[in-house]
């Protein structure tokens, strides 16, 4: 059975501050319209994924709240990985490799550059660095979700704010 995983780079967040841990740094306006414009594209795709996975910092998880808002989702049913956060690719790969064979469409929220370093990773593909919002797709035929691994995957589809805004 084919496996779709969609990784999401959190949307643009307010900037760092000495007052604000990164961990709790908000979406600012132009995220929220990011995240708003990806969810709806997603939507209008008719993107179906069957679990919810993201880091639990507030940018990530917000897009995540968003994006599972646009689809329909509950957004009690998205599973926060406190690893995802800081725990560079090697936690992405964890966290998906954990995934139950029951679902074929997983969708990730985290950040750069461990999501951009994980695309690359999984699929072989040069992305140079995810934009803040963009969706990358990627496919694996035959394989459980524990096999995936290093260019086991296909980009198929790489998508950011600006260009589903142009459409």
């Amino acid at each position: 059975m084919k496996k779709t995983l969609i990784l999401v780079r959190h949307a643009t967040a307010e900037d760092q501050t000495f007052r604000i841990k990164d961990f709790d740094r908000n979406l600012n306006s132009k995220g929220l319209g990011e995240a708003t414009a990806m969810g709806k594209w997603l939507a209008e795709s008719d993107v179906k994924p069957d679990i919810f996975v993201s880091s639990p910092a507030s940018r990530a998880f917000k897009t995540a709240e968003i994006i599972a808002g646009k689809l329909g989702v509950n957004t009690a049913s998205i599973n926060s990985r406190t690893e995802i956060y800081d725990g560079g690719p090697r936690a992405y790969l964890n966290a998906i490799n954990t995934v139950p064979e029951t679902f074929s469409t997983l969708i990730l929220f985290g950040h750069n550059p461990d999501i951009t370093y994980f695309a690359e990773y999984l699929s072989g593909s040069n992305l140079g660095s995810m934009k803040k919002g963009s969706v990358a797709f990627i496919e694996f035929e035959g394989q459980k979700w524990e096999e995936i691994s290093a260019k086991t995957g296909n980009l198929t589809i790489y998508r950011t704010p600006k260009q589903v805004s142009e459409v």
